[in-house]
């Protein structure tokens, strides 16, 4: 097997495996006929705003084409998004975009202090996150080595980010340039997925770079500061209840 699709099967081992949405630039019947195999059966599927990118999402995946599904996104072939676990999970990630509707394009300079800010921020709590850019943001993992019930994983999120907005406000920057969206958020998972680490972003193009808090790192460096997020940064299950406890004032 791939290294790069064996990396990705154990960082993501605690997601779902059975469905997947995949952002691919192929569509029709023929397209869809062709991965409906072994009782995959198709939820639904979109053409993005633009009209090139197609988005599909998959389920009762059989393992065998999950694994060709990997292979052909560390390919940059397409795109495969996991759906979080309905009830705990050993993963969440912040989502953070640029919300101002006329730049959306460029890393602003709400966005630069906010990455900075949560890294610090969760790496002070003693989860240091892997910080992957995507298109007009960030997207930053914390591993877990156990599996943490939902609710208290966006607990941890939502105070985290609200230590960050106050942040931008304490330094004169307008707070809502700044999107967040949580994963696993309670309310939607069941409708949002994420897309997985090496991938190239949709609009721009560009693979999902590692940023070290200096710079960001070149595709091959990126690959391995993932797997040594994954061997040295994964949280144990006591670490993360004290970081629970000293962000909520919990006893």
């Amino acid at each position: 097997m791939d290294r790069k699709v064996e990396l990705l099967k154990e960082y993501y081992r605690g997601l779902p495996r059975d469905r997947a949405k995949i952002e691919t630039y192929e569509h029709g019947f023929e397209y869809v006929e062709g991965m409906l195999t072994d009782g995959m059966t198709l939820e639904y599927g979109e053409a993005s705003m633009a009209g090139l990118l197609y988005k599909y999402k998959f389920s009762n995946i059989p393992e065998g084409k999950m694994d060709e599904l990997l292979l052909s996104h560390v390919r940059k072939a397409r795109n495969v998004c996991l759906y979080f676990d309905d009830a705990a999970n050993d993963l969440f990630c912040f989502n953070l975009d640029n919300n101002h509707k006329v730049n959306n394009t460029v890393i602003i300079p709400e966005m630069e202090l906010a990455v900075r800010l949560l890294r610090d921020i969760l790496t002070g709590l003693g989860c240091e996150p892997l910080v992957v850019a995507s298109g007009r943001g960030y997207h930053l993992w914390c591993r877990l080595a156990g599996r943490v019930e939902n609710g208290k994983l966006y607990d941890l999120m939502l105070r985290a980010m609200a230590r960050t907005l106050y942040g931008l406000h304490q330094e004169g920057l307008d707070h809502n340039k700044i999107k967040a969206n949580f994963y696993p958020d309670p309310r939607i998972q069941n409708t949002v997925s994420l897309r997985l680490f090496g991938s190239e972003h949709t609009k721009n193009k560009v693979f999902s770079r590692v940023f070290t808090g200096d710079a960001l790192l070149d595709e091959e460096a990126s690959w391995s500061a993932f797997e040594n997020h994954m061997n040295c940064k994964t949280m144990d299950e006591r670490a993360f209840h004290a970081a629970f406890a000293t962000i909520t004032g919990a006893v």
